[in-house]
């Protein structure tokens, strides 16, 4: 049996379980399954490398993208570009090789959304997510800032973002949890009256379907977009990986 599966902090309400599991349903893949391995430390990944001898591969969600990098033993060009992992490969001699398919999932998902006005962005956060956000919106040549509640030198704190910063960024990213389920009433601390219908709102989560910070952005005619479809297609771009 090929196993495969998720590592992260408090993931029961992921989307990687039902997407393989039903995905393995519809091809009759009756050889592999997927798993959640809910772990509190990074630590832990060499104890469920050993314990699930069958494992082929890993997806790598919050807060581990970057703490994961040192437990590898070869990195892809673009997650070493990047400076974040979510997809490991495990080699049939058991070396474990790190990749980042966020990048490809946020490309596909943001393209379609993009029009001629749309030349900054703000990304809320700073984790492993909020790298791959960064390395697309290079790729796009669309200036950004990092907005952060622990600012650093040329990072925004939430409290900078006034009218004419959002009059002037009319891209932005949350590229936090907040607002996740169960958490759903929750949102990032901007002035949301500062959305228009020029402005769109890119929300990397995807549980609730509509956060309040997608709600609020939409209220003010922002056009909004989840984290679903980037899901998708990073999870694909994994399982092409995986089976090479």
């Amino acid at each position: 049996m090929k196993i495969f599966g998720l590592i992260g902090k408090n993931i029961n309400y992921s989307f990687s379980v039902n997407y393989f599991s039903k995905k393995f349903q519809n091809e009759n893949n009756h050889d592999s399954i997927y798993k959640n391995f809910d772990i509190p430390d990074i630590s832990y990944l060499p104890q469920i490398i050993k314990k699930n001898k069958g494992l082929k591969g890993l997806n790598v969600t919050i807060p581990y993208k970057t703490d994961v990098m040192p437990y590898l033993d070869k990195l892809s060009r673009k997650a070493e570009q990047v400076g974040a992992v979510n997809c490991i490969r495990i080699t049939k001699k058991g070396k474990l090789k790190g990749y980042n398919t966020d990048v490809y999932g946020f490309y596909k998902s943001l393209i379609p959304l993009l029009n001629s006005n749309h030349k900054k962005a703000l990304i809320l956060g700073t984790g492993g997510a909020s790298k791959a956000v960064a390395f697309v919106l290079d790729e796009l040549e669309i200036e950004y800032r990092y907005v952060s509640r622990t600012p650093k030198i040329d990072e925004f704190s939430y409290s900078d973002i006034s009218k004419e910063i959002m009059k002037d960024f009319l891209i932005v990213i949350n590229c936090t949890p907040v607002g996740t389920f169960p958490e759903v009433n929750n949102y990032p601390d901007l002035n949301y009256d500062f959305f228009s219908d020029k402005h769109l709102a890119f929300d990397l989560v995807y549980n609730p379907f509509e956060t309040n910070f997608l709600r609020l952005a939409k209220e003010k005619g922002a056009i909004t977009k989840n984290g679903y479809d980037m899901l998708v297609f990073q999870a694909e771009k994994a399982w092409n990986i995986w089976n090479r």
